[in-house]
């Protein structure tokens, strides 16, 4: 059995916007489209499925696409929203957790990714989303406080 990382990545960011509209625009496929992915979707349930699509350009390759998801294993509109992908291969999924809470500016997002295998390619992976995440919340910061798009 391969041993999982007993690290966690975590990012946190305050965005001035309501806390249903940060919820919904990393929680639905319409949401994550409008400045994040091409194609996304989200069955935003209990048992649901999310499904990433990204295409040439929003990606760190200049064709192609790249593609991912797995189930939606909690759903607390508007504080909680947690899904399982697949980000280091196909064999194994890790969880990540995303809660939002009222500040008086905004919005605080939470994000924690755990679940790396310990091998040289789990830890490249671990290493990649913890980057990822961190420019996905400053996008979607972006987004939402001033219109800015990817």
């Amino acid at each position: 059995m391969t041993r999982i990382i007993d690290v966690d990545i975590v990012h946190s960011t305050l965005i001035r916007a309501p806390i249903e509209k940060v919820f919904d625009a990393i929680s639905t496929g319409e949401g994550l489209d409008s400045w994040f992915t091409q194609g996304a979707k989200v069955e935003r349930k209990l048992g649901g499925s999310i499904y990433f699509r990204w295409e040439g350009e929003r990606t760190d390759i200049t064709e192609g696409t790249i593609e991912d998801g797995g189930p939606v294993l909690e759903v607390e509109r508007p504080t909680c929203f947690v899904f399982q992908w697949s980000p280091d291969n196909n064999s194994y999924l890790t969880t990540v957790e995303l809660n939002f809470k009222e500040e008086e500016k905004g919005t605080r997002v939470s994000i924690k990714e755990k679940g790396f295998h310990d091998t040289p390619e789990g830890r490249k992976a671990m290493i990649g989303c913890s980057t990822g995440w961190g420019e996905a919340l400053t996008m979607m910061k972006y987004y939402l406080e001033h219109g800015v798009k990817y």
